[in-house]
């Protein structure tokens, strides 16, 4: 296609004069079109929220602060820039934690508070967001971080398992254990605190190991609110020894998570014909009867077998053999009202039907031994009325003494003595028994 184009002449003014386009003006134009709508498109995907109100920059906050404000508790505190320009605007910030748990959230306030285990540090940014109509704009992140608490390594605690109890007056019980780390020494004292909310406590009783370590520590009763739900228990272990510095332990714990549920109450078990009714009152705990599951454990002492039923009432019914005997026990756990403890105990056996077979040889042996007795009892009377003893084991009869008496005279004279000492002694009897009957009164 031709296109015109400025020639000098000889005289040296400018003509336009007409020329054929070269090939590669199409292409290059083409391309360049290319190229800078390629250019637009970026930038528009790298800043998607740039208002197009120009001269408007964010910055980012100020003052950016980390505070350890209890156990395991961080206060994150910020200010607005001076500089951020505040009209028709809306502020807020982004906050970022990254560890010890990573999470990302959003707030209109300059300070935030969270919870979690500070033994190895915590790290967290903050960013400034700028909010118009649908446009958003973010400011560069500001870093800040507590580094982990002093200590030397393996010597904190490991191993760490807590479990807490509702008491029949409805207080919590909180007992917790754990292992020594690896490089204590074996002078290392450990000391354990809890904190619920904002009351914190140090334990007073503590069991110890073979070197005199604590390794367990029991609270009777806690400050632990039974009628709160999921809410975190913090535990922080501490330690001393002469011959290194230990370095804290801290870990949380859901106290719904580790509550040992009571054993459920008031189980009674009885036989309706062909089937076995159970029913059974909920645990003590301040959550309604709806909150709990039951495991219904029911064991065939006749054939052996078992049975693991889950149930979510307060009552079961089951079609069972009534020539058999039962072993029945219940165990509870929490179920909707919040997250699962640890299962109850079983509750105490109860046996419940009959079994036929042992009854019948029971039975059988005690007739047996009945009659057994009654047939002795009836022989020894036939025997006795007619004198059966008498004539089986007849009296033996006296010897009589076919040998004559060598002394008959020196006989006589013992048995004349014999006779007159027996008649002295009879008078001396009677006047002795009689003289108190003659003085006695009546």
């Amino acid at each position: 296609m031709p296109y015109l184009i400025k020639a000098l002449t000889a005289a040296g003014e400018a003509q336009p004069v007409l020329s054929p386009m070269p090939v590669q003006c199409p292409l290059m134009m083409a391309s360049m079109v290319i190229v800078f709508l390629t250019l637009l498109w970026t930038t528009g995907l790298v800043q998607p929220n740039v208002p197009r109100s120009a001269g408007v920059q964010v910055f980012p906050p100020v003052n950016f602060n980390l505070t350890v404000s209890a156990l395991a508790q961080v206060l994150l505190h910020w200010t607005p820039n001076p500089n951020q320009e505040r009209k028709n605007y809306t502020i807020r910030y982004s906050v970022k934690i990254l560890s010890p748990v990573p999470e990302e959230y959003d707030t209109e306030k300059t300070h935030s508070t969270r919870t979690a285990p500070l033994h190895n540090g915590f790290s967290a940014h903050v960013q400034t967001l700028l909010l118009h109509n649908d446009l958003q704009m973010r400011s560069d992140w500001v870093k800040e971080k507590l580094p982990p608490p002093p200590g030397a390594p393996e010597t904190s605690v490991t191993n760490l398992s807590c479990v807490t109890r509702i008491t029949i007056s409805h207080s919590i019980s909180l007992h917790c254990a754990w292992l020594p780390g690896q490089g204590a020494p074996e002078d290392t004292k450990y000391f354990l605190f809890y904190r619920y909310e904002t009351y914190t406590e140090e334990c007073q009783d503590y069991i110890k190991d073979k070197w005199n370590r604590n390794t367990e520590c029991r609270f009777a009763v806690t400050h632990i609110n039974p009628e709160e739900i999921d809410n975190l228990i913090v535990i922080h272990i501490n330690g001393s020894s002469k011959y290194a510095a230990i370095k804290p332990f801290q870990q949380l714990f859901n106290q719904n998570a580790i509550e040992k549920v009571n054993v459920p109450r008031n189980v009674t078990v009885f036989l309706e014909q062909n089937d076995l009714l159970a029913t059974w009152e909920k645990p003590i705990s301040p959550f309604h009867k709806e909150c709990f599951e039951y495991e219904f454990y029911l064991f065939n002492l006749k054939s052996g077998n078992k049975q693991i039923l889950k149930i979510s009432s307060n009552e079961f019914r089951l079609r069972i053999d009534v020539a058999s005997r039962y072993s029945i026990q219940i165990r509870a756990n929490h179920h909707i009202c919040s997250v699962r403890g640890f299962w109850s105990d079983w509750s105490e056996i109860i046996y419940v039907g009959q079994n036929k077979l042992e009854n019948s040889v029971a039975w059988i042996i005690a007739v047996l031994c009945t009659s057994a007795c009654c047939a002795f009892l009836l022989v020894a009377i036939i025997c006795k009325i007619n004198h059966v003893w008498s004539k089986l084991f007849p009296t033996i009869p006296t010897p009589s003494n076919k040998f004559r008496d060598p002394f008959p005279n020196d006989y006589e004279r013992a048995r004349t003595y014999t006779s007159e000492t027996e008649t002295e002694f009879g008078s001396f009897t009677e006047d002795l028994y009689c003289s108190p009957l003659n003085d006695s009164v009546f």
